[in-house]
């Protein structure tokens, strides 16, 4: 059984980013999505990254509500 908690900074280390408050915050700041762009064809990832996210959303996994909140992080 998967206990890896399903927190944003989480989910920042599972993608391979700084997982700190300040990192979280700069990636939101510098990377933003177009309207009714998909999270994962956002050019900013790399090909894992955006599997990951993909297969989150798509399995609808214990990931998905945290990618759900990027994603409206990243388009506000």
């Amino acid at each position: 059984m998967d206990t890896t908690p399903t927190d944003l900074p989480h989910l920042f280390e599972q993608l391979g980013l700084d997982s700190s408050s300040q990192g979280i915050g700069q990636f939101i700041e510098s990377h933003k999505l177009n309207a009714n762009e998909l999270i994962w064809r956002a050019s900013f990832w790399s090909p894992a990254q955006a599997a990951f996210l993909q297969d989150a959303l798509e399995r609808d996994d214990h990931w998905s509500g945290r990618v759900d909140e990027l994603m409206s992080r990243l388009m506000s």
